[in-house]
């Protein structure tokens, strides 16, 4: 089994004072130390991953690992992915910062996005950024004229919409035809004429597809894998290019719950491999950039119990347990109806012997961080420990009634570090400013 299988992060244990640990630390200690809510990264686990990827494709040299730094990017997270060996796909100016201030080799950086503005294409220019994931005509055009302006060639790959529809929410499927990322494949040979005949700043190295997240089904891989070989094999005879790479993006499912059953990461070499083996078209540099599966196990949320109501629906009883965070610390629930799993920090071998649905404290009817979950019997002062919340939670985080966002720490052998410190009230205001024209 491979750490994108796992429910919880490796290290978790029930520890001799009777509480969940992670990393070989208490976590109702780490509540109780950091306070709530509180984003926890056990770092045995996220490079236990880095390793089951590596280990997977080992048989495959040109395969580059890039992590989407989308799903999590701080700077301990990136000195991490570092030094597994990881290079980085970026998508705005502060994850590329991000790297590059945590000493990355920016050759190992691609950047991405469908609407990159100069301000991101000069400072992506200026660190001397590997590779620009080009995305649509207006970015070739304003990506060559500040190349040209600056005196410089830029390596790309072009961003295409291979017409794939994995099975995963709608709004987390990227390479159907219907989709804002990319050139659709009938626009190929115009963008390869104009950059051969008028972009003469641009260097195209190869081709970039993503097809998704979440993704459960490998025939997509393959799929998706097939349908670049040939497009780069017809537009190398086409136009006498010698395209030589191939990002075919990452996007491969984790377990949120026990109905999860995501493939393992071996099993996702299996597909891309074989994939590659039934042609002849011989690509020197593939890249995989995982997320989601790098990151999300390693992660664990934790909150404190506070209030409490019960409803009488239709002679049926709901009880709502309300914690100290929600949508805002974690938006996922509320835009993509994701699921999760819990346990009670102070209570792991309770009976579970009621459903109830976890409330978060924010202002909006559909702030539920989870619907009818069976766990002990809640009281106030109960730390909850959500599980696989490592990827897109910190990420999406918001000041959403202008609450301070959390901390997060990095547990290893016992010790706990701040990577993240914790927003304070200050923090909220120090960017308002008061024309004087208000002012007392």
């Amino acid at each position: 089994m491979s750490v994108n299988q796992s429910l919880k992060p490796l290290t978790t244990e029930v520890n001799e004072a009777g509480n969940i640990s992670v990393g070989g630390c208490d976590l109702k200690e780490l509540a109780e130390k950091y306070g709530t809510p509180l984003y926890v990264i056990d770092e045995d686990t996220l490079r236990g991953v880095c390793r089951d990827y590596k280990e997977a494709f080992k048989d495959c040299p040109n395969i580059k690992m890039m992590y989407a730094s989308k799903a999590l990017c701080t700077s301990a997270i990136t000195r991490i992915l570092d030094e597994e060996g990881f290079g980085f796909d970026t998508v705005s100016a502060g994850e590329i910062y991000t790297v590059y201030k945590s000493g990355v080799d920016m050759s190992k950086v691609l950047f991405n996005g469908n609407n990159k503005t100069r301000r991101e294409i000069e400072l992506a220019l200026s660190v001397k950024i590997g590779r620009f994931s080009v995305d649509n005509f207006y970015e070739a055009e304003l990506l060559n004229k500040i190349a040209e302006e600056k005196g410089v060639k830029v390596d790309i790959l072009l961003r295409l919409t291979p017409g794939i529809e994995c099975h995963t929410h709608e709004y987390i499927q990227t390479g159907q035809i219907d989709s804002k990322f990319g050139f659709d494949l009938n626009q190929v040979d115009n963008i390869i004429t104009l950059i051969i005949n008028e972009y003469k700043n641009i260097n195209i190295k190869g081709v970039h597809a993503h097809i998704g997240s979440q993704i459960f089904e490998l025939k997509s891989f393959e799929d998706e894998v097939e349908i670049l070989i040939k497009e780069i094999a017809r537009i190398n005879k086409k136009f006498g290019l010698s395209l030589d790479e191939m990002n075919i993006g990452g996007g491969l499912g984790v377990k949120y719950t026990e109905k999860d059953c995501p493939p393992d990461v071996k099993a996702l070499a299996e597909a891309v491999t074989n994939a590659m083996h039934r042609h002849s078209v011989k690509i020197p540099a593939i890249y995989l950039e995982p997320g989601r599966s790098i990151i999300s196990t390693s992660g664990v949320t934790l909150y404190t119990v506070g209030s409490s109501k019960e409803v009488n629906i239709d002679g049926k009883i709901k009880r709502y347990v309300a914690v100290d965070g929600g949508m805002a610390d974690n938006p996922r629930p509320s835009m993509y109806q994701a699921e999760y799993t819990a346990d009670v920090v102070n209570k792991p071998n309770f009976q579970k012997n009621e459903k109830v649905t976890i409330a978060g404290r924010y202002c909006e009817s559909g702030d539920i961080l989870i619907n009818e979950i069976a766990l002990p019997n809640l009281e106030p002062g109960d730390i909850i420990c959500v599980y696989n919340t490592g990827a897109y939670n910190y990420s999406m985080a918001s000041n959403y009634n202008r609450v301070e966002k959390p901390a997060m720490v990095l547990v290893k052998s016992s010790q706990s570090d701040i990577i993240v410190n914790r927003e304070s009230l200050d923090d909220l205001i120090i960017r308002d400013n008061i024309p004087d024209r208000l002012r007392k």
